[in-house]
């Protein structure tokens, strides 16, 4: 048989669906244009749907300052006069019974209590505790508000840190980050509308790995996905021109490319297809508008002293702060800036000064230079990791040099601060102990409802159809923390 007549006899279904460019396929192709052109009528300035937000809004953007290995609350932020008392005993079994715990610690029968490793004092007029790890932190506690009953479902990191940013302990769903460039858009065409930027402190033990999918976009279309900014190098790999190319060389280049894109989604329809066409345009944009965002060199030093000494280290948690805030002045809608190396199993006496000592500053410095910015007010900085770690040790406590904390999902604590949060209060509280949230518990979907309320969206209303099903970030879940909104 003629191969050529062969091919067409073979033609299956799904092929020819695809291929009638006269019938069905630009019956879809015109659903898709449809669609897309109602994304373009958002809220913002580019992209986003129609329908958001849902009210107004009290914050526009987000900066998400993700502490990988979960910090220890009680070491922190969460003073506990009884645990000092306690330092050496065994832990009352009525505050552990039934939990479930790392199978580090398995069984916590027996475990014995740790007190505070550096002392608290109050600070401002709030009167916030914090202790002499994050001194910096402290003095901007007026400006703050501490959640100090966020409870959360999961003892292990990954799946931990991936329920936070997604809603779910699997991977494969959309993180906060993608659900708020695809609903809200962005205020630039120049730059992506979701970053995130890693970073980890030098000589650290306990470092966690970054997995991609902490900022994908799951099944919502690629083109949401955070951009990796990288700590060395070229920030974002091959948006520089190889040699003999030049900017119009290129330009011809990408307008060819998306003719013969076009061409090839109005015969598939395949959305993905519209992705690369965008990512494309992105990237020639980026050309021009990366090189002057990470070139900090008309920053005054009263600004880069407020990050402090590391600011100029790329690769470094001040320098992520500081391009946080170069972003967002940008058009870049969520910023997400992950640290690990808080996973102090045997190092909460030595490694947990280097992590206080890279992160505070400039935590407290990106917070004060938002503010005398004018960017504060409609700006979100949220604070916080996975989980806690255990108010008892790990370790022998003969060994000062081994002591540690396991994880601990019970009660741990998140800080927000501008965006319309309230500053200057302290929300919930754990028991005598630190072990339990027991006033006004705060859940991760609970904290998620209220990020997505300060965005002017209505989380239960937010949705996105796969599968036959809704999925919503918040899954099935979740209630507004009205108390920490102003």
């Amino acid at each position: 048989m003629n191969p050529i007549t062969e091919n067409q006899l073979m033609v299956n279904r799904r092929q020819f669906f695809s291929r009638s460019a006269m019938g069905i396929g630009s019956a879809a192709l015109g659903s898709l244009l449809a669609r897309d052109g109602q994304a373009a009528q958002s809220g913002g300035a580019f992209g986003g749907l129609g329908t958001l937000p849902h009210f107004a809004p009290k914050a526009k953007r987000v900066i998400y300052l993700f502490m990988n290995g979960a910090p220890s609350h009680t070491d922190l932020f969460d003073y506990k006069p009884l645990q000092k008392e306690m330092h050496g005993k065994p832990v009352p079994q009525e505050f552990v019974a039934g939990k479930r715990f790392s199978t580090m610690t398995g069984n916590p029968k027996g475990k014995l209590m740790l007190a505070p490793i550096e002392p608290f004092k109050q600070h401002g007029q709030s009167g916030a505790w914090a202790s002499n790890f994050m001194p910096h932190t402290g003095a901007a506690a007026d400006d703050i508000c501490f959640i100090k009953s966020m409870y959360t479902e999961q003892v292990n990191h990954s799946p931990a840190v991936s329920f936070f940013l997604s809603g779910s302990e699997m991977p494969g769903r959309p993180t906060m980050g993608a659900w708020l460039s695809y609903g809200l858009g962005s205020d630039t065409e120049s730059l992506p509308s979701f970053v995130a930027m890693t970073s980890v402190s030098k000589g650290t033990t306990c470092g966690q790995i970054f997995y991609d999918y902490y900022w994908g976009s799951g099944f919502l279309p690629t083109r949401f996905q955070g951009v990796k900014f990288r700590g060395g190098g070229a920030p974002v790999l091959y948006l520089k021109n190889p040699a003999g190319i030049t900017g119009g060389t290129r330009r011809g280049m990408l307008d060819d490319l998306a003719q013969l894109n076009q061409m090839r989604h109005a015969e598939f329809g395949d959305p993905e297809i519209l992705t690369r066409i965008a990512q494309y345009e992105m990237a020639y944009r980026m050309q021009t508008s990366v090189p002057e965002l990470t070139d900090v060199s008309s920053e005054p030093k009263s600004v880069l002293d407020l990050y402090g000494p590391q600011v100029k280290e790329r690769g470094t948690f001040a320098y992520n702060c500081l391009m946080a805030r170069r972003l967002i002045e940008r058009g870049t809608r969520f910023v997400q800036v992950m640290h690990a190396g808080w996973d102090q199993h045997r190092s909460v006496t030595t490694e947990l000064y280097t992590q206080c000592k890279d992160t505070d500053q400039p935590s407290a410095g990106l917070l004060r230079d938002l503010k005398q910015r004018g960017l504060l007010d409609d700006t979100l900085i949220v604070w916080g990791g996975e989980f806690g770690r255990t108010p008892f040790l790990q370790g022998d406590m003969k060994n000062r040099k081994q002591w540690g904390r396991d994880h601990h999902p019970y009660a741990f604590t998140t800080w927000m601060a501008g965006g319309g949060v309230r500053p200057g209060i302290t929300y919930g509280a754990s028991d005598t102990l630190g072990m339990n949230a027991t006033e006004n518990p705060v859940h991760v979907h609970d904290f998620q409802a209220t990020l997505l309320h300060l965005l002017g969206i209505d989380h239960e209303r937010f949705t996105y159809k796969h599968q036959g099903r809704r999925y919503r970030l918040t899954d099935v879940h979740g209630k507004v923390v009205k108390g920490i909104v102003s």
